[in-house]
């Protein structure tokens, strides 16, 4: 019988399905509900299913996993036989996917355990309720600023005695972003002694933090965007991952690097860009004096990448080894 080949359009309330046999002739192609995806795939025997990567499609996978599919998800950037079709729709891109899958070309996209997912999400809310918090904060200080009134230079602006500083001024928009405050800090606290739990837990967690600047959150978010250290074949490749290498154009023969890609996971590349500073501000290490050489020669924006990208590098090495981290003299 002829291998299946399945490609599925996913959006929020529907899918479209196209199935391929071997030779690439059409099976079958329909839209449908997407609780009448399973009942519609037990009618075939399909040998693999692919799908773009989106928000839609983590509890689909979740569930087809389940019911023993071999199910490969698609990277949508590097998925340029949909981007680059001219006549874009959810019936042409569920071909192009089938199709990929037939040809065993479909660039894979990483989609994390639940375990690793359920971390990758925490860690994510804490940062977002940081960033919450921040905002806040900012408009606390823009009304003050408006109203001409400099803050007290003895003590913070948020701390206990500047937030009684901050309500005895009797400015009611500062009230109102105050009350939203204290609920907001309550719950980044009550999130962040949940990871600190974790972090104790966890032998990675442990080797990481052995790194200057890499504390429990730093290598709890490390671990949660890694997931699986083995998928990396190597240092460079998980720094590609995080973005952090400098782009590159060939061409004639003539080789030109430029800044750094900034593709893959985002929020790996912020947090070492983070424990980058930290690291060279706190410690003196043979990363931290290659940080002020290159400094000198190209700025401290440059440096500090280069810092965030030997740092993801000590991580590999710790994660990949299982040992603590050394410095190198």
């Amino acid at each position: 019988m002829s291998a299946l080949f399945c490609g599925l359009d996913v959006h929020k309330e529907s899918t479209y399905a196209t199935i391929l046999d071997s030779d690439g002739k059409m099976v079958s192609q329909r839209r449908m509900a997407n609780e009448r995806i399973l009942p519609y795939l037990s009618e075939y025997r399909i040998d693999r299913i692919g799908m773009e990567a989106s928000n839609q499609v983590a509890p689909l996978y979740r569930e087809l996993r389940r019911n023993g599919y071999d199910v490969l998800v698609s990277h949508p950037k590097k998925t340029r036989y949909i981007a680059e079709a001219r006549i874009k729709s959810d019936r042409v891109d569920s071909k192009a996917i089938a199709e990929l899958v037939r040809l065993d070309a479909l660039p894979s996209a990483y989609m994390p355990p639940r375990d690793v997912a359920e971390l990758r999400e925490r860690v994510r809310r804490r940062a977002f309720l940081v960033r919450e918090r921040t905002r806040l904060r900012v408009k606390v200080r823009s009304i003050l600023t408006y109203e001409g009134i400099k803050p007290p230079s003895d003590h913070g602006l948020f701390t206990e005695k500047g937030v009684e500083w901050l309500r005895s001024l009797g400015l009611e928009p500062v009230e109102s972003y105050l009350r939203v405050l204290n609920p907001l800090n309550e719950e980044i606290k009550r999130v962040s002694r949940q990871l600190k739990e974790m972090a104790g837990e966890d032998e990675e967690v442990t080797l990481l933090m052995t790194i200057p600047g890499v504390g429990y959150y730093t290598a709890l978010l490390v671990k949660s965007e890694v997931g699986d250290i083995n998928r990396f074949s190597d240092g460079d490749r998980l720094c590609s991952y995080a973005g952090l290498v400098p782009s590159t154009h060939a061409s004639g023969g003539t080789v030109r690097h430029g800044g750094i890609t900034r593709e893959g996971s985002r929020w790996l590349r912020w947090v070492m860009v983070e424990a980058a500073m930290t690291h060279v501000h706190k410690y003196d290490t043979a990363i931290t004096r290659s940080y002020h050489r290159i400094a000198e020669r190209r700025g401290r924006q440059v440096a500090t990448v280069a810092v965030a990208r030997r740092l993801l590098m000590c991580c590999y090495s710790v994660l990949r080894n299982r040992k603590p981290y050394r410095d190198q003299a």
